[in-house]
Parts: structure tokens; C-alpha cells; sequence
């Protein structure tokens, strides 16, 4: 299996997705979109990918309509989309995507829960080397018409960099320039993904003591937690003696 599917099956059982935090973060992902592109998702891709990912976690059509009804308004919010990247205990690296309207609150917000856990947070770029931004979409493999092999080819030239299937799910991976085309390749085959997202996965991963992973792990979730912060990011290696203390 590929990095991308080792990564998101491990970040599964450390995710704390709450319907209304999904929501929320959907909503902002679509204002962004409206602002930069306008209400018409025939005419805006990146709205597009909000409207599929809003369906992925079965958010509601009225609250999908009511937020682009309100990004489209004269008197609608203005966000700003912001990275913040540090170290938390034992050196595990930490990437934040923040989407917000008060960076002033927002970094405040970040740099309180690092100095909670003992971390640490570092500056911009600071992880570059640590991460890879790739594209990562997942799909139903039933909604494949075409022949498997095919449908490997299609995607490899449109730029996939890795294939992977389990349990009837397929994770595509491409790398962040080629994301556009595997969105435009979709189209084409008339395909929909679940989900078309923008990720940052990590070249390497740290194991630690189990009282340390712990410990990332109830920082990571007051991250999650914060209305500010989009995504998490991470390197911590899920052992199964991790799972098992869930």
C-alpha cells in the first residue's frame, strides 16, 4: 500500500471529525471558494471540490446553500488562510491549517496549546522538509464502471502517483500540481470521488513511549477542537499499543 493510505488508515483512530466541526470547516472552504471564484459551481473547480466534499460527510443541502447564499453576500466574512508549524513532545512535527477571520486570536489560540503539551511553535517553513503536500482523493471502487486496469491507466496519466485499494476503497494520490488534473480526469470519466482533498503527508515517522504518544495525542485534539484550525498534520507513528489505549 501506498504512504498516502498507510497515513490516513493510521489517522483514522486519532481523529476527533465531529459533524459540526466538519460542517463548519466545509463552510469556510466554500466562503473562500465564492470569494475567489463566485457562486456558480459549473464555473468555479474549487467550489465544485467543496460541494463534493460536503456531500462526502453528508452535510445538508440547505446548509450548503445557506453558505455560499451568505459568502456571496455584500456583508460576507472575510477569511484569511493561515499555516502554523511546530514541535510537540518527544519531537513529533506538527502542521496546522488554520482558516480565519482574526489571525491575532488564531495564533494566540495555537501558541497556548503548544506551551500546554511542552511544545513548541517554529516558523514558517520550518517542516518543509518533513512534509509533502499531495493530492489525496477516495472513492468508491463500484462507482468505477470501466475495467480496473483501465481505470490505472487513466489516472496514471492524469498524473497519480499511487493507486491503492482496500476493503472496496480506492485512494489516489498525486502530487500538488497534478491535483487540477486528476480533478479534471474525474470529470471526463464522469467519475465523483467521495472526497478531493489537499494533504500534507509526512516523509518520515517517530514512534514514541506510549505516556508521550498519549500526550500528542490530547494535544492533537485540542487542536482539532479550536474552531480555527482546518486540519492537523503529523508524523507520530499509531502503534497498536497506541489503538489500544484509545
Amino acid at each position: 500500500m501506498g504512504r498516502a493510505f498507510e497515513y490516513r488508515k493510521a489517522s483514522k483512530l486519532a481523529r476527533w471529525d465531529k459533524m459540526a466541526k466538519q460542517f463548519s470547516r466545509i463552510g469556510k472552504e466554500i466562503a473562500i471558494a465564492v470569494k475567489a471564484g463566485g457562486p456558480n459551481p459549473e464555473a468555479n473547480p474549487a467550489l465544485r471540490r467543496c460541494l463534493l466534499n460536503a456531500k462526502g460527510v453528508n452535510m445538508p443541502k440547505d446548509n450548503v446553500e445557506r453558505a455560499i447564499k451568505k459568502a456571496s453576500g455584500a456583508d460576507a466574512e472575510q477569511y484569511d488562510e493561515v499555516t502554523y508549524e511546530g514541535y510537540g513532545p518527544g519531537g513529533i512535527a506538527i502542521f496546522l491549517e488554520c482558516t480565519t477571520n482574526n489571525t491575532t486570536r488564531t495564533v494566540a489560540n495555537v501558541r497556548a496549546i503548544f506551551n500546554k503539551f511542552d511544545g513548541n511553535l517554529g516558523k514558517n517553513g520550518e517542516l518543509t522538509f518533513v512534509f509533502d503536500r499531495k493530492g489525496i482523493f477516495t472513492l468508491d471502487k463500484d462507482s468505477i464502471a470501466m475495467d480496473w486496469e483501465d481505470f490505472e491507466l487513466e489516472m496514471i496519466d492524469a498524473g497519480a502517483e499511487e493507486v491503492d485499494i482496500e476493503d472496496n476503497e480506492v485512494i489516489i494520490t498525486s502530487s500538488f500540481e497534478d491535483f487540477g488534473s486528476i480533478n479534471h480526469k474525474f470529470e471526463e470519466l464522469k467519475i465523483e470521488p467521495k472526497s478531493a482533498d489537499l494533504q500534507r503527508l509526512p516523509n518520515t515517522m517517530k514512534t514514541l513511549p506510549l505516556d508521550q504518544a498519549q500526550t500528542i495525542m490530547k494535544m492533537l485534539e485540542k487542536f482539532e477542537d479550536d474552531d480555527d484550525v482546518q486540519h492537523v498534520f503529523h508524523n507520530m507513528e499509531i502503534t497498536e499499543e497506541l489503538q489500544s489505549s484509545l
